[in-house]
């Protein structure tokens, strides 16, 4: 039976895992899925908040076990977290958060928060997770170079005289809908399994092997989203492009949801068994931390990434946004917490350099500082959660 001084403590654990989902509704997941869009005026501040809220709460409770899991389990070994390390840990994480949407400057959130959960558990006296740390430190330092390079070609193709814009936005749209074909889905598995994909169970009704099922499935989804864009496309360029925008938009706002629901429940991950709470529960509770985000703090981080980092179109939009949904379901696929902030303000950067003679400039000043913040996040979190740790147990002996 839990004791009353434990209970208190995980519902203090609880608390400040809520306030790091609102803190992470209101910064990156809840402003930079559609910080391209309204930067290119497809749609409004306010209703990209809106939508994102929505769309971040869908991701979160259908994708978000494989990162909780890992950030509450992987990071450190040899030891569990405690209800206190844990509400530490979160409320060090939220805080820097906190600050950089008030300064305007977006926190790398998984910086944050696997530096002060990796900071507590070394204070516990666990040890460091080697493999798991060069996973991370490995998607991390690839994603700009990824993300900003596939960004950057994606927009020079967009511009390109000698390739047809049409053709393109729809070869890209087929690239989407074939990704989207093979997103798991908790839903969609048996309980337990890790979930399945569309494709999955599409290819299931199909005579054949397995794989020639999900291959079949995964080109006729593919296939069906290039239809419906060209369709929309033939309506009108423009409007055909911000529609596409707005739906890679939603696509990168349900993987927000998807992957940093884990960086704020993760750390009550080893507690749940203790008082017999289901991994659902928690990611519906931190979905809904992540739409009162979206939804009460998120206008003024869109703000600052839509305008701020570069001056964006439809097309550079569109190119930034590509690359951001290809990173963000790979993180989640692999259960790996990355910053929604590198990936977005990245591929930003990759897309405005592609139109710098066309008055998309970057702006240096703004990302240097920002690149300073991400540094000073990870290893100001390990060492504040590492020192105040070590302070309370002290002060508890």
């Amino acid at each position: 039976m839990v004791d009353i001084a434990t209970l208190g403590t995980f519902a203090v654990a609880a608390v400040a895992s809520l306030f790091m989902a609102w803190a992470i509704g209101a910064g990156s997941s809840g402003s930079t899925p559609f910080a391209p869009a309204v930067g290119a005026n497809a749609i409004s501040v306010m209703r990209a908040g809106f939508l994102v809220g929505l769309l971040g709460f869908g991701g979160a409770v259908l994708q978000g076990a494989n990162v909780s899991e890992a950030v509450g389990t992987e990071l450190i070994g040899g030891v569990m977290l405690s209800s206190i390390a844990a509400t530490l840990a979160l409320l060090i994480a939220a805080a820097l958060v906190a600050t950089g949407i008030f300064t305007g400057y977006p926190i790398a959130t998984a910086f944050t928060v696997t530096g002060a959960v990796i900071g507590v558990g070394l204070a516990l006296g666990g040890d460091p997770a080697w493999p798991k740390y060069t996973e991370m430190a490995t998607l991390w330092l690839l994603t700009p170079l990824v993300g900003g390079g596939i960004a950057y070609a994606v927009a020079r193709l967009l511009r390109a005289a000698w390739v047809s814009e049409t053709y393109f936005i729809v070869l890209l749209a087929g690239l989407v809908g074939g990704i989207v074909a093979n997103i798991k889905f908790a839903l969609l598995g048996p309980p337990g399994g890790g979930g399945a994909s569309i494709a999955q169970v599409s290819g299931e009704w199909l005579p054949g092997p397995d794989i020639a099922g999900l291959a079949a499935a995964t080109l006729v989804i593919a296939a069906v989203w290039a239809g419906l864009i060209a369709f929309d496309l033939g309506n009108g360029l423009e409007r055909g492009e911000r529609h596409f925008l707005l739906v890679l938009g939603g696509l990168v706002a349900f993987s927000a949801g998807g992957s940093q629901v884990g960086l704020a429940i993760g750390p009550l991950v080893p507690l749940s068994s203790e008082f017999e709470l289901p991994l659902f529960a928690m990611l519906v509770g931190g979905g809904f931390g992540l739409l009162l985000g979206s939804w009460t703090g998120a206008p003024r981080m869109i703000k600052a990434i839509s305008q701020d980092y570069s001056s964006l179109g439809p097309r550079r939009s569109i190119a930034a946004l590509i690359p951001s949904f290809i990173i963000a379901q790979a993180a989640v696929f692999y259960g790996i917490p990355v910053s929604f902030n590198e990936i977005i303000v990245s591929a930003i950067i990759g897309s405005g350099y592609a139109a710098a003679d066309a008055g998309g400039g970057v702006s240096a000043r703004k990302m240097g500082f920002t690149v300073l913040a991400w540094i000073g996040s990870l290893a100001g979190s390990i060492i504040v959660a590492y020192v105040g740790y070590a302070a309370i147990d002290a002060i508890a002996l």
